[in-house]
């Protein structure tokens, strides 16, 4: 801010240089802005002279930007926005109207929303917000009550509950799984089409290390399908494109419909679990309380 500082003599000159801009004409910016007009010019000329650049070109009753006020109009506005879109937020945040879960695409699709009209029918003044991530938020700064992540339950920003261990076993379409006669031991697997999750941000477990905890570590599975969101893998295997890890605490329902097959015998725990958690920092509404507890209830 001080360099800012420094480079305008006044940071409001920014605020009048949009307002000029975007209207094209000093009188009616002076008048969006409760100003006279030769406020407006004189802010625009010390802006000018700080710069060392002319931004507008003055024509009878007319202005129009320079090279150098079309690169700064187009920089401050983007700005701008991304301020306001900040201050709305902070300000919607303050106001505790509303309670904000952020969680995988996946856990929102087949964990939550089958169980979310019993939440509404029971509160239905709560006004719940769903918001789907690849990537684990930071809840002391962003303006989200509640996340689910993956982990063994410690961190230090935050406080946790957990949902739902994590178990993985193969998963499939009803069809796939039955034509995969030769499937009679964990082995088998790897001669028939997989799917891959391969997430850009958040790290998840892999085929490989799968088959490493049931003693297989001298082949690596490199064939088949790769997508990079849950929702997408299971929409796939359902589709019949191959076998898909199957998360328990997701997949089990659509077994349970017949829309997915499983080798539930070959599950594999792998000690961490998937965690609702909330800011230490910051109270949780009496809202949020109550999604919280509604969650860890539906457990």
């Amino acid at each position: 801010m001080l360099k800012l500082w420094s480079l305008l003599a006044s940071p409001r000159h920014l605020v009048v240089f949009e307002a000029a801009a975007r209207t094209g004409s000093f009188t009616k910016a002076a008048d969006e802005l409760n100003v006279q007009q030769p406020a407006v010019s004189a802010s625009i000329k010390q802006l000018e002279t700080s710069l060392g650049v002319i931004l507008f070109r003055r024509d009878h009753r007319k202005i129009t930007l320079t090279n150098a006020g079309n690169r700064l109009f187009s920089d401050v506005t983007r700005s701008f926005e991304i301020l306001a879109d900040s201050a709305a937020s902070i300000r919607q945040f303050a106001s505790n109207d509303h309670v904000t879960l952020s969680a995988s695409s996946a856990f929102n699709n087949y964990w939550l929303v089958p169980r979310i009209a019993s939440f509404q029918k029971t509160h239905p003044d709560i006004d719940l917000r769903l918001q789907s991530s690849d990537r684990e938020p930071d809840l002391t700064v962003e303006t989200i009550s509640l996340a689910v992540r993956l982990g063994d339950g410690n961190w230090p920003d935050c406080d946790a509950q957990l949902i739902a261990p994590e178990v993985i076993y193969p998963v499939a379409a009803p069809r796939v799984m039955a034509a995969a006669v030769t499937l009679r031991s964990v082995p088998n697997l790897l001669s028939q089409r997989l799917i891959h999750l391969e997430e850009p941000i958040r790290e998840r477990p892999t085929w490989q290390q799968w088959f490493q905890a049931f003693g297989i570590t001298e082949v690596t599975p490199h064939t088949g399908l790769r997508l990079n969101d849950y929702t997408l893998v299971l929409q796939a295997a359902m589709a019949g494109e191959g076998f898909a890890f199957g998360w328990h605490h997701i997949v089990a329902p659509l077994v349970q419909k017949g829309m997915l097959a499983a080798h539930q015998e070959w599950a594999w725990s792998t000690g961490k679990g998937f965690y609702l958690v909330w800011s230490k920092s910051r109270p949780l509404t009496p809202e949020a309380k109550i999604v919280r507890d509604w969650i860890l209830s539906a457990r």
